[in-house]
């Protein structure tokens, strides 16, 4: 039987050919997300705002009437209340907005959430309160410090990790693809406006691993042929490693690509922002592995005197050989 090859062996596409008017578009992409990030801001959910969740259960329907319990809330005048299913058919999940001086006053926020349970156990019958959960502003921002800085550590081992693992160019290199990577989700979600909560911290963090994985396997290539052909300019010799690994990388992509574009039209509301950011990350991802983590080398002057060639002597040790040629 044959297999299915969506990449023939024999590619050979130029791709660092368009590298100048990637990184261009790249930078512009970057800066307007950063601009965008600072001037428009992120739509923060409770967990970074402060407020409220309220979840409940609708015991005697199968679908929860989310339109009508909308309409029931803002009749009440709270006002940014976020209505989602959250498990099954019949659950809901509510996020409310933290109410201004709520850090001097806690009861100003049971006092929003009790009025809004009294309202639903009032005018649903079966509905059942399975929690109420109330988070400070305070406790809030120290929720976005901690993120933020998992971020920034996060991307900064992976980066060290590289340099120990390859050379000092290679961990710049990721490094720079890893924030090319986080810039632009960042410009996306304050472009969209969708919420920004704990969950896309989350996808934030699936997406440099996800990044960081590609970027590894493309460098392990270029790291090969850096040994193997020591006489090869360094722009063809990229050519060569993305292509050689071009198979793997369509196919990683596309098939979590086929997941997470199933998941944004079928999957639970809760998960959207989650999905698309990581529908966006595995697009952004791949395209810095080949665009920004490896022009990079060429700037940095990496070239074939970087990694000295090796062959293994007869008892199984790894010499080092001098002259190596292709």
């Amino acid at each position: 039987m044959r297999l299915l090859k969506l990449v023939p062996d024999d590619t050979n596409i130029r791709f660092l050919k368009w590298r100048n008017v990637a990184i261009i578009l790249s930078i512009i992409l970057t800066v307007a997300s950063i601009a965008l990030t600072v001037t428009r801001g992120l739509n923060f959910g409770v967990d970074f705002a402060g407020g409220q969740m309220i979840q409940v259960t609708f015991t005697e329907d199968d679908v929860a009437p989310i339109a009508e319990l909308r309409e029931d809330i803002d009749a009440l005048g709270v006002e940014g209340a976020s209505i989602q299913r959250f498990g099954d058919e019949n659950q809901v999940s509510i996020r409310m907005r933290v109410t201004e001086g709520v850090d001097d006053d806690p009861e100003l926020a049971s006092a929003v959430s009790t009025r809004v349970t009294q309202m639903i156990e009032g005018e649903h019958a079966g509905a059942r309160i399975d929690s109420v959960d109330s988070v400070s502003g305070k406790v809030s921002g120290e929720l976005f410090r901690a993120g933020a800085l998992a971020l920034g550590l996060a991307m900064l081992a992976i980066s060290l990790y590289i340099w120990l693992r390859f050379e000092w160019q290679f961990g710049v290199g990721a490094l720079f693809a890893l924030f090319h990577d986080v810039a632009l989700t960042f410009g996306f979600f304050a472009l969209t406006q969708l919420e920004f909560n704990l969950n896309i911290v989350a996808a934030l963090l699936t997406i440099i691993g996800y990044s960081l994985n590609d970027t590894i396997v493309v460098y392990d290539r270029i790291r090969e042929n850096l040994r193997k052909y020591r006489k090869m300019e360094i722009v063809p010799l990229l050519d060569l490693s993305v292509n050689e690994t071009l198979a793997r990388t369509v196919m990683t992509s596309l098939t979590m690509a086929i997941a997470l574009v199933v998941l944004v039209f079928v999957g639970p509301d809760v998960l959207f922002g989650f999905t698309v950011a990581m529908l966006l990350g595995v697009f952004v991802g791949t395209y810095s592995s080949v665009y920004m983590a490896s022009p990079v080398l060429i700037w940095l002057k990496v070239g074939s005197d970087t990694f000295v060639p090796e062959e293994t002597s007869p008892s199984g040790q790894r010499i080092h050989k001098e002259g190596y040629d292709r």
